[in-house]
């Protein structure tokens, strides 16, 4: 880093207060609608950008390179086949939660189901959000920091994290989202000079695939593959995607604040094209980085370290000071989200829980004061990270397997078949809760077992995926059909409820459907073409 580079990374910060402070400023009244979902009035272009930069976070840009350069492009399965989820969210989800009213996730499956269920979603978010959001963005900035500009781990993790604390607490969802456009702008150039110039580096495209190998550029891999065989690709990754892209409170939220159903599918349809960018501008550099290595070009001490090692070695000064702020981008954006919705949560499903009559000012401050212990929490949980996997991104996956099949099942039956009860929900949800908690405490103990808890500790964490997606709709629609109840919570959450309805068909479905429908087969296209060409 040079003086230059310091200068633009400088500028970078400002900026963004800068467009903080602006969203602030437009939230005049202090109230949860306002604080928490920015008036229930952005528009699609906002929704979509804010989806994609809130969702690459310092985990991505670091993991995706470091997997990237350690197996190939096919951890680009899980954001192309993002694209396809994201569609899901826009068409089947979408028109039920803003008909539903609700702020969180969790809300929802208590209009839905029963108050249980939501505490637990509330309380499993909380403890998701610490073990994988804050703790692997943190994590993954720390070694930005490290490896670009000379500052240590700690040192620099804390920098940012406080200063998208002070943004967040000041502008609320509205702060997150503007700064996310910004953000994604940023984010998109620095990635795409990386690409370039490495590209540049190894000689071309043509060149790249030669002496990388054909299988380093196959998205399809074998059954046996350790990481990504492609039965857990189409048939695991989905449900890890369901679970993310279509219930988690940090993704969902940004949809909840849309101005209407039109703008919020629209949003989704947008985030579903930006998504089919993460394998040229990410998993690529790390492969260049890899090549570049074997060559004796540069040295990377391990591929976690990939991309920080590309940019140190090929950019120019200046470019290397916008890459970098790309970096603090992806960071910064991931970290203003997860705080935004994790406080959402406290307040609104646990807070209000006790005190329901709290006042509009009383829920902002709770708000407010909410994420101090959570990144405390992700601190101390960072040194575990390495005991399960030595790749980040590989690390977030396997964790959000473990606790989203349950949560996935919960909301997809919910939604699609109206007969599952608060029983079968909450059935569901505890038998998924133990086997995936026992799976955990199988992983981290693998070291000292043998035989069958041995396989169990290290079946692919897709497949295992799979196994626990099915039990638990089993178990949901097993004890919905045995303990039926008498007074089912689905009036205008399920299909069967909605779609019975001329009238209320015609409002989920509002808007320039045509438009929408042309819009998403593009999307199916693009991606048909890249698992065609990638084969």
């Amino acid at each position: 880093m040079e003086f230059l580079d310091w200068v633009v990374v400088a500028g970078y910060f400002v900026l963004v207060f800068g467009v903080a402070i602006f969203a602030g400023i437009r939230e005049k009244k202090a109230d949860s609608k306002d604080f928490f979902l920015a008036g229930r009035n952005v528009g699609w272009f906002v929704i979509g950008g804010s989806l994609f930069a809130s969702n690459i976070g310092s985990e991505h840009l670091v993991g995706l390179a470091g997997t990237g350069a350690a197996s190939g492009v096919a951890v680009a399965q899980f954001e192309i086949l993002a694209g396809l989820i994201l569609l899901l969210l826009g068409w089947l989800f979408v028109p039920f939660y803003l008909r539903s009213g609700v702020f969180t996730m969790p809300e929802f499956l208590e209009k839905r189901y029963s108050e249980g269920p939501r505490l637990y979603l509330a309380i499993i978010s909380i403890i998701g959000y610490v073990l994988t959001k804050i703790s692997v963005t943190i994590a993954a900035g720390g070694i930005v920091f490290e490896a670009l500009m000379g500052i240590d781990f700690w040192t620099g993790a804390l920098i940012v994290v406080v200063a998208t604390g002070v943004y967040t607490i000041w502008g609320g969802l509205r702060a997150v989202l503007y700064t996310d456009v910004l953000q994604m702008f940023v984010l998109l150039f620095g990635a795409v000079s990386v690409t370039w110039l490495g590209l540049s580096a190894v000689g071309g495209w043509g060149a790249l695939r030669v002496e990388a190998g054909e299988t380093v550029f196959s998205l399809w891999r074998p059954l046996s593959d350790p990481d990504f065989p492609w039965t857990g690709i189409l048939f695991g990754a989905p449900i890890l995607g369901v679970w993310y892209w279509c219930t988690d409170q940090y993704i969902v939220q940004r949809v909840l604040s849309a101005h209407g159903i039109e703008d919020a599918r629209r949003g989704t349809i947008f985030a579903a094209y930006l998504k089919q960018l993460p394998l040229f501008l990410f998993v690529v550099p790390g492969i260049i980085a890899a090549v570049l290595a074997a060559r004796g070009a540069i040295t990377l001490d391990n591929s976690d370290a990939a991309l920080p090692t590309l940019v140190a070695a090929l950019l120019p000064v200046g470019l290397k000071g916008l890459v970098v702020a790309g970096l603090l981008a992806a960071l910064m954006s991931s970290l203003s989200s997860v705080f935004n919705s994790c406080s959402t949560i406290v307040t609104m499903d646990i807070f209000k829980r006790f005190r329901p009559h709290a006042e509009e000012s009383q829920l902002v401050l709770v708000g407010r004061l909410s994420t101090g212990a959570l990144v405390i929490l992700g601190l101390l949980w960072i040194p575990f990270i390495s005991r399960i996997s030595g790749q980040i991104y590989t690390y977030l996956q396997s964790i959000q397997a473990y606790i989203s099949p349950p949560i996935a099942a919960v909301f997809l039956v919910g939604i699609l078949w109206s007969r599952a009860n608060a029983r079968g929900a909450a059935w569901a949800l505890f038998v998924g809760f133990v086997l995936g908690v026992g799976r955990l405490v199988l992983e981290l103990s693998k070291a000292h077992l043998d035989g069958i808890w041995l396989v169990a500790a290290t079946a692919n964490f897709l497949h295992v995926a799979i196994v626990l997606f099915l039990l638990c709709v089993a178990v949901l629609v097993g004890v919905s059909l045995l303990l039926p109840e008498q007074s089912v919570r689905k009036s205008g959450l399920t299909f069967a409820t909605v779609f019975g309805s001329q009238d209320a068909t015609g409002r989920l479905l509002s808007g320039n459907i045509k438009r929408d429908i042309g819009l998403s087969v593009g999307v199916l296209a693009v991606v048909a073409m890249l698992w065609i060409y990638f084969s």
